[in-house]
């Protein structure tokens, strides 16, 4: 138990970790032009999100795949800007929208499990029984994103409904500003492929 409550506390500070600021972006952008009220949509993304990373995490983790850590970093910043693109051009939600959205964040959870992995193995060493502590390690990133998706949330719900902002103009003011952040970070990790 004692080594459960260490991987779940490092998967949550590894998330919340303002010098791995980019996963914190993702969840922001990918949950931010949503209203409290639509909370179920919320939560299918998200859901989306934690399957794939989970996938790549636990394959990663366990050396059934192995992607070049330097890829992976230049790909996060990626996923960020086309899900940030997406928001700015997207008019109102369609059903079928929607649909690719899910498609989308299950997608990009796959890089991003790849991410996490890196530091997990770090963590991990050569050791040799990794499924629990990759379990717990896989909660305590869900329990961080959990509260970037809420505290995300809360922020729209007070620009929305106390400070009067226009949910499109919040939406588009989020999705721009994380736009411009992922593009330099894309454009730093590109230059660092060569």
């Amino acid at each position: 138990m004692q080594d459960f409550n260490l991987y779940f506390e490092l998967g949550w500070q590894h998330i919340l970790d303002w010098q791995g600021y980019d996963h914190i972006l993702f969840v922001m952008v990918l949950c931010g032009t949503y209203s409290l009220s639509e909370w179920k949509k919320v939560l299918i993304l998200v859901t989306a999100f934690t399957l794939g990373h989970s996938v790549t995490l636990a394959l990663s983790a366990l050396n059934v795949l192995t992607v070049d850590a330097g890829l992976i970093e230049f790909l996060i910043p990626v996923t960020i800007l086309i899900t940030a693109t997406s928001n700015i051009f997207q008019k109102r939600r369609q059903k079928k929208e929607s649909t690719i959205k899910y498609i989308l964040a299950l997608f990009f959870g796959l890089i991003h499990g790849m991410g996490f992995s890196n530091y997990l193995k770090a963590l991990l060493g050569k050791s040799n029984t990794i499924v629990a502590e990759l379990f717990a390690f896989n909660l305590g990133l869900e329990f961080g994103q959990i509260l970037i998706v809420l505290a995300t949330l809360a922020l729209s719900f007070f620009l929305i409904w106390v400070v009067k902002v226009r949910k499109a103009d919040w939406a588009f003011f989020l999705s721009s500003a994380i736009f411009g952040i992922s593009f330099v970070m894309s454009a730093e990790r590109l230059a660092g492929l060569f």
